[in-house]
């Protein structure tokens, strides 16, 4: 029983899902950095760590046995629990009525998708979606920024 515990996979099975965890670190990079630059609260490592550790459990159960029925409450966990750990990153100020940091709880949402894809299908899926996050986040934002200052150049 010791002997199980501690086997190693075939190359055939460990090579490819280390690529997987690899590039499930990566892409959540991709997002953290993202965050990183504008001094969010949710940043590079902790979108790295939220894309691996969603497509670890996801390998983890590929692993075990699971079947596609089982596998899917593993996604249900990782949606549910990501939530929560978005709502940290959430700050409500009742003093200015403003709500921060739903763009980075969004972006650790998301973070874990791509973190889930990476683990399940063609790395192709999460490499667009990662992408897609990133413009959103970088050059979308400014745009959305610049849009913004013009508006309240303009009730001046």
């Amino acid at each position: 029983m010791f002997e199980q515990l501690f086997k190693w996979p075939p190359e055939v099975h460990f090579a490819p899902w280390v690529v997987r965890l690899l590039v499930a670190a990566l892409l959540g990079g991709v997002i953290g950095w993202q965050r990183e630059k504008v001094h969010s609260i949710a940043g590079l490592r902790t979108h790295m760590l939220v894309s691996l550790g969603s497509a670890l459990f996801i390998l983890g159960g590929r692993e075990s046995g699971m079947t596609p029925v089982e596998l899917s409450r593993i996604f249900q966990g990782i949606a549910g629990g990501i939530g929560f750990l978005g709502a940290g990153v959430i700050l409500k100020r009742a003093d200015q009525n403003e709500v921060h940091g739903l763009t980075t709880a969004a972006s650790v949402w998301v973070t874990a998708g791509v973190g889930c894809a990476c683990a399940t299908g063609a790395i192709w899926l999460p490499v667009a979606a990662a992408l897609l996050a990133s413009f959103i986040l970088g050059p979308l934002s400014r745009l959305e920024n610049h849009r913004k200052e013009g508006e309240r150049s303009n009730r001046s």
